[in-house]
């Protein structure tokens, strides 16, 4: 019973959160550093290849995957299941 209510206003919380400033900390964390190579694209091929062993490396990847993340979950929540 706890979890469902937690769910509920975690939920609300993700419909709650504004589009433009989601996506605009999405971009701009997806994309950090903008040079050689940003974070979350070496964290992820690290994570295909088996490589993402490192407690920073871990932390990077879910760092700079969340705010991507939030994006993905707030649209299904809002295209798909709300259509």
């Amino acid at each position: 019973m706890i979890m469902v209510r937690v769910m509920k206003r975690v939920m609300t919380w993700l419909d709650n959160l504004d589009w433009t400033i989601l996506l605009v900390i999405a971009v701009l964390l997806g994309l950090a550093p903008f040079s050689p190579v940003p974070h979350l694209f070496e964290k992820v091929d690290m994570l295909l290849q088996g490589n993402l062993v490192k407690p920073m490396d871990i932390f990077d990847l879910f760092m700079h995957g969340t705010p991507a993340l939030l994006v993905m979950l707030k649209a299904v929540r809002q295209f798909i299941i709300k259509a």
